[in-house]
């Protein structure tokens, strides 16, 4: 079997030939998701969705391959921060063991949002399952709205 590097390139659409090198730069940095490198170094962040009802406000974050003691939330000052850290899975004494591609990250992570006035702290709760983190952030009361009834004299 041959083994081909990865890349990243893309071929530029019809006409914008000259403008390859700058259309695959970028091709290059938005494909990178969540993964920067700089050096040898990389560090990740996890996706987040947030929502929004009448009630709360809903915050999810994929987590795959992390279990729920490697998940810390916390919240100080009005921000909430999640952070963890997915530990890389090696085989000790298996010397022989050769990566044809490596595309998965590992290490810490911290991730930080500052919450609107309208959360309760005091109410949030957090849940982890399959991978995914749920952290529920109700309104207070009076930023939940209320319907007025119009009156006629």
């Amino acid at each position: 079997m041959a083994i081909t590097k990865y890349d990243f390139r893309r071929p530029a659409p019809a006409g914008w030939s000259d403008l390859d090198v700058v259309s695959n730069r970028l091709a290059r940095f938005f494909d990178a998701g969540p993964t920067f490198r700089v050096g040898a170094a990389r560090s990740w962040a996890p996706r987040v969705n947030v929502t929004e009802t009448n009630e709360a406000l809903l915050l999810t974050a994929e987590l795959p391959g992390l279990a729920e003691e490697d998940i810390s939330v916390e919240l100080e000052n009005n921000v909430l921060s999640i952070t963890g850290e997915k530990a890389e899975t090696s085989v000790d004494g298996d010397e022989e063991r050769r990566y044809h591609v490596f595309e998965r990250t590992y290490g810490s992570f911290k991730r930080s949002f500052t919450l609107p006035r309208s959360v309760s702290g005091d109410d949030i709760s957090a849940r982890f399952e399959n991978g995914v983190l749920t952290i529920d952030l109700p309104k207070s009361p009076e930023a939940q709205g209320r319907k007025i009834v119009v009156s006629t004299n």
